[in-house]
């Protein structure tokens, strides 16, 4: 099972939000390339980015970072969000040497959109379903839309996209614990992989993903715990590694 670090960036900086609200950030690190590679020596497989200015603007205000993360460790898979709306800055991401591209407001807005680019990018794009009581949220957490999760996730496989990652957002950066029922009912009902995400506070949280890994799904974002110490990265990844399906 993979356990994936988050980097959320905001004006060049390493924060973590509060259920999405910009206004509500804690600043981790001036430096998220450091940070990169700090997790990166601590045996992180993957690296979480988001662009959260990008994701309020709708085009990308961090790339300039994220270029140099994936430059700093070219040999690790890097997944981005935030702010992804067309087929140019995909490629640009994809240029400059990011494996996946996470789409979220646009995939929900307009659908065809994903149906084109899964054709276009294959084996590149995830797709970032958050949710608020199984209906999804768009604009940077801003609105709800009247979609069910499942339904989306269902449609979103149909055009061939890589994963899906769900996040519970009442529940992120609250450390208040990660919605197995929820993630796990998702996995069952779509073939391809879910990544978790949202509320990860400590390693029972791990073990509780663990037991359903066979469900579809294959790993876990963590963010602020990460960050203020309740969960202690290398010794969550090796846990994270005993599962089967670890990666």
């Amino acid at each position: 099972m993979l356990l994936i670090p988050a980097i959320d960036l905001k004006e060049g900086k390493c924060v973590r939000l509060r259920q999405g609200r910009m206004d509500e950030d804690t600043v981790f690190s001036e430096d998220p390339v450091a940070m990169a590679g700090r997790w990166v020596n601590a045996g992180a497989k993957r690296l979480h980015l988001v662009d959260l200015d990008g994701a309020m603007a709708g085009r990308p205000r961090n790339a300039e970072i994220i270029h140099a993360i994936t430059a700093a460790h070219p040999e690790i898979p890097v997944q981005v969000g935030g702010g992804i709306r067309d087929e140019d800055t995909i490629q640009e991401y994809l240029n400059a040497g990011v494996r996946f591209v996470i789409i979220g407001t646009k995939a929900v807005s307009e659908p065809h959109f994903v149906s084109d680019i899964g054709a276009e990018f294959p084996g590149h794009i995830i797709i970032g379903l958050d949710a608020r009581d199984g209906k999804v949220a768009i604009d940077g957490w801003s609105k709800l839309s009247r979609h069910d999760v499942v339904d989306l996730a269902q449609k979103f496989e149909e055009d061939g996209v890589e994963a899906i990652i769900y996040t519970d957002i009442s529940r992120d950066g609250m450390m208040a614990g990660i919605n197995i029922e929820a993630t796990a009912k998702l996995a069952r009902a779509i073939h391809i992989p879910v990544i978790a995400s949202g509320g990860i506070r400590n390693l029972d949280d791990i073990r509780a993903l663990g037991q359903v890994v066979e469900d579809g799904v294959i790993g876990a974002i963590t963010g602020r715990a990460i960050y203020e110490g309740t969960l202690d990265f290398p010794e969550a990844l090796k846990l994270a590694d005993s599962f089967n399906g670890s990666a």
